[in-house]
């Protein structure tokens, strides 16, 4: 995997999150995993197609995406991981992949990206379409954010 086709990532998360109410973005540790992810807590997958193709996919833990779920909606409290928190966690991992999409266009590089699909759960087992998957954490508020970026070309 190339290493400029996860600079879109990082771009977007440092664009979108201040214009969601959070002050301090910054990147984390940046690792290289397998094939076969498990990891516990909101897990988002989205696809990518296009000149480049493969799987981002988002992992937060569930308190810490009910921060960001409140965050988004206002300051408003968010008790439990209901509907609501999902919708606007989902849509977050949305407008991410859409904003890295649109830094992609703008190195001539041009992709698409599917619907978010959302899961919840401890030591969920994902395979990726890649045999090297590179996870960037990036923190909003402290609060962490793996983003597992697979891509095939």
């Amino acid at each position: 995997m190339d290493v400029k086709h996860v600079n879109p990532f990082i771009e977007s998360f440092a664009t979108i999150m201040p214009q969601l109410g959070f002050n301090n973005v910054k990147k984390g540790d940046l690792s290289v995993k397998g094939k076969d992810l498990t990891d516990s807590g909101v897990v988002i997958i989205l696809g990518i197609v296009g000149e480049i193709r493969g799987n981002v996919v988002y992992s937060i833990g569930v308190e810490e995406a009910k921060k960001i779920a409140s965050t988004m909606m206002m300051g408003m409290p968010v008790a439990e991981f209901d509907d609501m928190a999902k919708s606007a966690i989902s849509e977050l991992t949305n407008m991410l992949t859409a904003n890295a999409a649109t830094c992609f266009s703008t190195m001539g590089i041009t992709i698409d990206i599917s619907t978010p699909t959302l899961l919840i759960g401890d030591n969920v087992s994902i395979k990726m379409s890649s045999n090297q998957v590179l996870c960037i954490e990036l923190i909003a508020d402290d609060i962490p954010v793996k983003v597992n970026l697979a891509f095939e070309g």
